[in-house]
């Protein structure tokens, strides 16, 4: 039977209705098996039924459309199953869940199994998504993984952080697992422990996943190389970061047109990286950071670029920055922060308009700080710890309404504060400190609305008052204005205003802190946990005793006078944990003295407290009594309260009796300074002991016996200071085992012995002093092996050396002979978390001609003393190879022979004494070429000839010319010979020429010269007019040879001004070095100072800079051995 090609179309409508109907009810049921093992899946699992969102949803009286967490096909079969956040602790072994052999997509990310991944997985073949990343699953990845052939994505990967477990790759390891995954394209295993070397796990990778796009092992325990990735020419993403690759980068990262992002942070990279990976176009991410081996520099960069996101930090990337850099237009983080960099910051950095987060702290960039205003979304700009200069304009910060974090602090920064940056509506933190900010500190607009809760501007150069609206800023919580100018009067009680505040720091400005107010009887007043008030011109104590959250108190350098008060213990409700009250007029702590029993920093050196040493806090790391009157013995038991001390100081007191053998039992002790009491009897042998000990300075006591042979094998003393006792006996050999020595000063003792030839291995010694002890023998060692090659400060005077002074021993103080342009301090840190705390290296030195106190030795400070020994013989030429030489004293020797003409060699000579010697011949002539020579003494030799003419030579005093009846020429008075002089001149002209040429000479100027005489001595007139001539002649020649000279009217009131000038002091001391002189003899800069002609005057070079000291030295509050602490 025929039918109608139009009764067929009009049938098919009907036919297309009756299967769309067909089709809805297959897809709006489950298959009853499948509802089945997914309700027996849900009985088996263990989960917490309140933290879970889908499996509570599963029932058997809903319908299983309305499941969370489950997809169906169009027949009704589960393709797809997500348990991801569900809390399920057990129950996936034996699971009815292995029975969905259609299932598709598997996550059970995020639960807490705690259990092995179980060998069924193998069984869902039809897998193609399988997520069972920060499961908690454990142990070995099963083989059966690398059966799901269809596999597209596979993440078994594993947060450190969230999970103490973890999952490895041993048997199988990764090439097994991924062997039959030819199909998968993304592949995440991060903290799976892979431990393998990059030969094999990339040349797995490499054969069996061609597909792949995305490949993340962060934190996989892999090794390097990194090579044999040429094939995986679809890769996207490559994260290796958190491994210990030890490979290069390889070049042919770049080849790979479709990545998007490198991630190979902290992996221990080295080598130079590619500068063409920064130019793939496709590329959006680069984390390299944490590689500090890992070398390089910017490219120039292409307008066609991808980059948001450029991450150097912690490497050692160099150079400058490209001006292109502002061609990466969608850059929105950048971050190179501890790298090297240097240079001038583009002008077109301001072109980044997409910028969100800006770090180039810690580098070494210069110049000024580009405009960042057309970056509307930047919310974080750290430009800290650089050199940047310059202004930073108000129009810079205008339109930045997102800026949350400001940090511009370490730089060279100067002019006025910008407002625009304190009106920023959501700027959190403004960091401006170490810079040269000046003028007044702009109001805040709107106080009231602003969410500032960080302001640091300490250590510039801002004065005038306090700004007002700064005590109206509700969110503050640190305010930090310290080592500035502010001027004024504050009160304290204004802080009450400030109700978040819970650090402040208002320390070394001139502003006095009325503090008189009880603020305890404000209920409002913050509980802050940090206050600084070190130099606030305070006479009386803050009322703080309802502070129950205050650790950290500092009211150093102030007039606080009279008792401690007791409430002070109990600060923070006892937990009080550091407090500075150092440099002030205190004279007693008010009983009950209880310290707090977690008081870990206790500083109260530098006032009048007397009586007995305090009990010590018994969690005190760092305890400071030096500077004080206390008069008591050291208590029997003191090493009880020791047990956890790393810093320890009576020095500068009273103190008598013994030091008890209990102080042993500080097994943390670092630095222990009992230096300038009345101390007595012998050392304890068990100190010597000590395997943690530092610094041990017991000078100026009345300490007896000898040292002990008891150091240990890994002794970690830096600073030995023993002098000023009475300790006899040998150097015992066993000191040779403190290999870290940087000062060993046995000075003013009666120890004897030899040279200590057996210290000659310790390469760190900087400072050896002997002197004045009963040391013989030859200086130096005849064993050539050894050397102290930092030596810097020898001083052996006041012995019994003899013998010649061996040249090969000169040679070996390497210290000596190239000047060290790193200006800085022998300091010794003991707490290596705060650059403030640190132990200040003291010694004393003869130097130009007076003994010295340097409190802090500077590392370019060279010297050498030998006087007053038995040594004999020539002084070696090899002398003038110790080029950073500033002091040589050979005095009261036995040396004989000629001045080596090297000597003319040392430039920085300072300082020359070679007084009462047996030394003959000249002077040399290159002696004249030592500028800064500001002491000489030649005397009592049996020196001949003409003394040299120069800049400096001739203006020192005929005394340091004396005892040499040879010598002739100024400053002697002894004019030298005229054919000494003028024989070689005149050797050309004929005998007879040249006796006639003198007489007619002589007759010339005896009648001129006595005409002029008879003329003046008849007219008065004429004789003033002369003498007011050489008057001004003088006045301009003898300035310039470093003469003083006064005109003939002055020298009446000459023994009036000497008188005025010893009855005054003169000037402040040179911030390098604190001098203490044994007499009064005027101030000295080491460098630029002398002594005038009469060596009784101190005369400074005025072309010449005294050192200054940095920043972080002058800020600390030190005392004579010691440094303070902020």
């Amino acid at each position: 039977m025929r039918i109608h090609m139009f009764s067929w179309l009009s049938f098919m409508p009907f036919c297309l209705i009756l299967l769309s109907f067909d089709q809805d009810v297959v897809s709006g049921q489950c298959l009853t098996d499948q509802q089945s093992w997914l309700l027996q899946l849900k009985n088996n699992l263990k989960f917490k039924a309140n933290m879970s969102t889908k499996l509570v949803t599963w029932s058997q009286n809903s319908d299983c459309r309305a499941w969370k967490g489950v997809t169906f096909d169009g027949e009704g079969r589960v393709t797809g199953l997500s348990l991801s956040n569900e809390w399920i602790s057990d129950g996936i072994h034996n699971s009815s869940l292995f029975s969905l052999q259609h299932l598709k997509s598997l996550d059970l990310s995020f639960n807490n199994f705690n259990s092995t991944i179980p060998d069924e997985i193998g069984n869902l073949s039809t897998l193609s998504y399988l997520n069972l990343s920060n499961a908690g699953f454990v142990g070995q990845i099963p083989i059966t993984i690398s059966h799901l052939t269809n596999l597209v994505n596979l993440d078994i990967s594993t947060l450190s952080f969230l999970s103490v477990s973890s999952l490895k790759l041993e048997n199988p390891d990764l090439g097994m697992l991924v062997q039959n995954l030819s199909n998968i394209e993304e592949l995440y295993l991060d903290g799976v422990n892979i431990s393998a070397p990059g030969s094999e796990w990339c040349k797995a990778l490499s054969s069996s996943v061609p597909k792949l796009r995305v490949l993340s092992l962060t934190n996989c325990y892999l090794s390097g190389p990194l090579d044999e990735f040429g094939k995986l020419h679809s890769l996207s993403v490559i994260r290796l970061g958190n491994n210990n690759l030890s490979s290069m980068v390889p070049a042919s990262f770049a080849n790979f047109s479709n990545l998007t992002s490198l991630d190979l942070t902290s992996s221990g990279l080295y080598g130079n990286f590619p500068k063409e990976i920064f130019q793939v176009p496709t590329l959006q991410s680069i984390d390299v950071s944490y590689n500090p081996l890992l070398h390089g520099s910017l490219p120039e960069f292409h307008q066609n670029n991808s980059l948001q996101r450029l991450v150097l930090s912690s490497s050692n990337f160099s150079g400058v920055l490209p001006s292109s850099i502002g061609h990466l237009w969608n850059l929105s983080r950048l971050d190179f922060s501890n790298c090297n960099f240097s240079g001038a910051l583009p002008n077109s950095m301001g072109k980044l308009s997409q910028l969100v987060y800006l770090d180039l702290s810690f580098n070494k960039f210069t110049g000024q700080i580009p405009s960042f205003n057309m970056a509307k979304n930047l919310t974080q700009i750290n430009l800290s710890h650089n050199m940047v200069t310059g202004k930073i304009p108000s129009n810079h910060w205008e339109g930045l309404l997102k800026l949350v974090n400001v940090d511009l602090s370490h730089n060279a920064l100067g002019g006025t504060i910008p407002v625009a940056l304190f009106a920023a509506p959501s700027v959190q933190k403004i960091q401006l400190s170490f810079n040269n900010f000046t003028g007044q500190v702009p109001e805040f607009p709107t106080p009231n609305l602003s969410i500032l809760d960080t302001l640091d501007l300490s250590s510039n150069n801002l004065v005038g008052p306090l700004p007002k609206s700064i005590f109206e800023l509700r969110k503050l919580k640190i305010l930090s204005l310290a080592f500035n100018k502010f001027s004024g009067t504050m009160q304290f009680d204004a802080i009450q205003r400030l109700r978040n505040l819970t650090s402040l720091d208002l320390s070394y400005n001139n502003l006095l802190v009325n503090a008189s107010s009880r603020i305890s009887a404000f209920p409002s007043f913050p509980q802050v946990s940090t206050v600084k008030l070190a130099s606030c011109r305070l006479t009386t104590f803050p009322d703080l005793k309802n502070q129950s959250k205050l650790l950290h108190l500092d009211l150093s350098d102030n007039k606080l006078p009279g008792e401690i008060p007791d409430w002070i213990w109990t600060l923070g409700n006892g937990n009080l944990l550091h407090l500075n009250l150092s440099h002030n007029q205190l004279t007693s702590l008010k009983e009950p003295y209880a310290p707090s029993t977690s008081l870990s920093i206790l500083d109260l050196h530098f006032n009048q407290l007397r009586g007995k040493i305090p009990r010590l806090p018994p969690a005190s790391t760092y305890v400071d009594f030096s500077s004080n009157n206390f008069t008591s013995s050291i208590p029997t038991q003191i090493g009880k309260d020791l047990k956890v001390t790393i810093f320890f100081s009576v020095s500068k007191n009273k103190l008598t009796g013994t030091m008890p053998e209990s102080i042993c039992n500080a097994t943390y002790l670092q630095v222990l300074d009992l230096s300038y009491n009345n101390l007595d009897r012998e050392i304890p042998e068990c100190l010597f002991k000590s395997q943690t000990l530092g610094v041990l300075n017991i000078r100026g006591n009345n300490f007896r016996g000898s040292i002990p042979k008891a150091f240990p094998v890994d002794c970690a003393l830096e600073t030995l200071d023993l002098n000023g006792n009475s300790i006899e006996g040998e150097i015992p050999s066993s000191l040779s085992y403190c290999t870290r020595l940087e000062v060993l000063d046995l000075g003013n003792n009666y120890i004897s012995g030899d040279f200590p030839c057996m210290l000659k291995h310790i390469s760190t010694l900087r400072v050896l002093v002997l002197r004045s002890n009963r040391f013989k023998g030859r200086i130096g060692c005849h064993d050539t092996s050894g050397n102290w090659t930092n030596l810097q400060i020898v001083d052996l005077a006041h012995n019994n050396f003899s013998g010649d002074l061996s040249r090969h021993c000169l040679k070996r103080w390497k210290g000596m002979l190239v000047d060290d342009a790193m200006l800085k301090h022998l300091q010794f840190e003991f707490l290596e978390f705060s650059s403030s705390r640190y132990y200040q290296d003291a010694v004393t030195v003869t130097f130009k001609g007076l003994e010295l106190k340097l409190q802090k030795i500077l590392t370019v400070f060279t010297s050498i003393d030998l006087s007053c020994n038995h040594l004999v013989g020539s002084i070696p030429v090899e002398i003038g190879e110790l080029q950073a030489l500033y002091v040589l004293n050979l005095s009261s020797n036995a040396f004989t022979g000629e001045i080596p003409s090297s000597i003319g060699n040392l430039n920085q000579l300072e300082s020359l004494d070679l007084s009462s010697n047996n030394l003959n011949g000249s002077i040399p002539s290159t002696l004249a070429n030592l500028n800064f020579l500001s002491f000489l003494n030649l005397s009592y030799n049996g020196l001949t000839g003409p003394i040299p003419s120069g800049t400096q030579i001739q203006t020192f005093s005929p005394e340091c010319f004396a005892g040499n009846k040879a010598l002739c020429g100024p400053p002697l008075i002894h004019v030298c010979k005229s054919h000494n002089a003028e024989d070689t001149v005149l050797s050309g002209v004929p005998r007879t020429e040249l006796e006639w040429q003198s007489i007619y000479t002589g007759i010339g100027f005896g009648v001129g010269g006595g005409a002029i005489f008879v003329l003046l001595m008849l007219w008065n007139e004429g004789k003033t007019w002369l003498e007011d001539s050489v008057d001004k002649i003088l006045l301009v020649i003898l300035p310039m040879i470093g003469y003083t000279y006064k005109p003939r009217h002055e020298w009446d009131d000459e023994d009036e001004e000497d008188t005025e000038y010893w009855g005054s002091d003169s000037a402040e001391d040179s911030e390098d070095y604190e001098m203490e002189l044994n007499e009064p003899q005027g101030p000295y800069c080491v460098f630029c100072s002398k002594l005038d002609i009469s060596r009784k005057k101190v005369m400074h070079d005025p072309s010449c800079t005294c050192h200054s000291p940095s920043n972080s030295s002058s800020s600390s509050n030190s005392s004579s051995s010691s440094s303070g602490f902020t």
